[in-house]
């Protein structure tokens, strides 16, 4: 992510955020800016899936076993006053991809600026596949 300075973060690093305010600290790690960009960016319309196959083939067995990872197909790097964040995603067909990728953008802008009261540097989207309705279903009937 160029252009920014924040720390390196994945979902195991202890990278964190930090606000200080009437006498206390306030401190938000990264996996919780991951997680709520990744409920803002499955919301937005267009949005199929977040994640690349790999990703999601992990997030299919987690949820079996009833443990969702809503930060599934978001990196983000959280410095002290700024986020930056890759977003990965699986677009529905037809939608416009453009238009996908900006209300995404703006979704999860929004979401970080208004819950973690920090700054967004970039949040980058990369569309990794388009989802044809119809397609789920005949992999079910083939495989039963």
């Amino acid at each position: 992510m160029a252009g920014t300075t924040p720390s390196t973060a994945t979902a195991s690093t202890t990278s964190v955020a930090e606000t200080v305010t009437g006498g206390g600290k306030t401190v938000i790690v990264d996996p919780v800016i991951a997680k709520i960009a990744g409920i803002a960016a499955s919301s937005v319309p267009g949005v199929h899936a977040l994640g690349g196959g790999a990703a999601r083939v992990i997030g299919s067995i987690r949820e079996a076993v009833g443990a969702k990872d809503l930060g599934q197909g978001v990196h983000v790097e959280v410095g002290e006053k700024q986020v930056a964040a890759d977003i990965t995603i699986v677009a529905e067909y037809p939608e416009q991809l453009q238009r996908v990728a900006s209300d995404v953008r703006a979704a999860v802008a929004d979401a970080i600026t208004q819950l973690a009261g920090m700054e967004v540097a970039e949040i980058n989207v990369t569309v990794v596949d388009v989802h044809i309705p119809g397609d789920d279903d005949t992999v079910e009937e083939r495989v039963q």
